[in-house]
């Protein structure tokens, strides 16, 4: 029978992927980036994985088996705060830096390979490129037995534009160490026109120099809105010529101390999430009702 495709057909019409459905995952990109070679022998193809929230920026190390994703190390730019200190934004282009460079020195700690592969000690917004492919791929020259460690990017469903806070996670990244191939041309500073990338430019948006700039506008224009919008910066004594030094002294931090917080033990007592009330026996329940027929029957007595 043939199939009449009408509007009727379209109206009820459903791709395969529930995910897909729903606009959260992109198979199409999620097959390259899983999909590892035969003759690699069962090694796992690992992704660095960058979200955002409304609060705070995620960043993982992923590889995927039969059974599902597997996650190897995370961070979370809530750390920034909770952990290091720290006064300013968690979801701005410099916080995503941050988060990322925290990701690379906690991996290559755990692999123990921190010592061997180090990274941009001082950022300068520079990319490091191989020879012969006209600058455009970043890599990580090996250094004694042991690769370095290598992944790819999967932004997920996020548009690539040039200087998305995504990129400044990866720059973070691959700062840290990791080795996450990549190209300059979504940096900030990249002009498409005359194929021009300004380094500077790159290392201002790393060091929160633009959020600096746009702090002290603001607090020459509008002083009220000001004390608005920067309220964690101005209660944590962060103001426009500190930002600078600020990042300067989180990156050290992390470097010094990558590691995670320990987790806090889970107490079901002091969980309104999970507190259940406690069972009542029959008797208990009978009880109840009695009382509440006999509060029942006083008020009508009274009227």
């Amino acid at each position: 029978m043939k199939v009449v495709k009408s509007k009727a057909y379209f109206k009820r019409f459903q791709v395969k992927f529930r995910r897909r459905r729903e606009g959260k995952t992109d198979y199409r990109a999620r097959k390259r980036l899983t999909t590892q070679d035969k003759n690699k022998y069962n090694a796992p193809k690992y992704r660095l994985v960058v979200r955002f929230t409304n609060s705070q920026v995620i960043t993982q190390i992923v590889y995927s088996e039969l059974e599902g994703d597997k996650t190897l190390a995370s961070a979370y730019s809530s750390e920034l705060k909770r952990k290091y200190k720290f006064a300013g934004g968690v979801k701005n282009y410099a916080a995503a830096y941050a988060t990322g460079l925290l990701i690379a020195r906690r991996l290559l700690s755990k692999l123990g390979l921190a010592d061997t592969y180090k990274g941009q000690e001082n950022p300068d917004g520079k990319v490091v490129t191989s020879e012969g492919d006209n600058g455009r791929t970043y890599y990580v020259a090996e250094v004694g037995e042991r690769r370095p460690f290598h992944a790819v990017l999967d932004l997920g469903i996020r548009s690539t534009t040039t200087g998305a806070r995504v990129f400044g996670a990866l720059k973070g990244a691959t700062d840290g160490g990791l080795d996450v191939p990549h190209s300059h041309k979504r940096f900030p500073g990249y002009v498409k026109k005359g194929n021009d990338y300004k380094a500077d430019v790159h290392k201002a948006h790393i060091f929160g120099l633009h959020v600096a700039g746009y702090m002290k506008s603001l607090q020459e224009e509008d002083a009220e809105t000001y004390q608005r919008q920067f309220a964690t910066y101005v209660k944590g004594g962060l103001t426009h010529d500190k930002v600078e030094a600020a990042y300067k002294n989180l990156h050290a931090a992390i470097r010094k101390d990558p590691a995670a917080l320990p987790k806090k033990a889970f107490n079901s007592a002091k969980s309104k999430k999970f507190a259940r009330a406690k069972k009542l026996t029959r008797e208990q329940r009978q009880d109840n009702v009695n009382k509440k027929i006999l509060a029942f029957a006083s008020r009508a007595e009274e009227n």
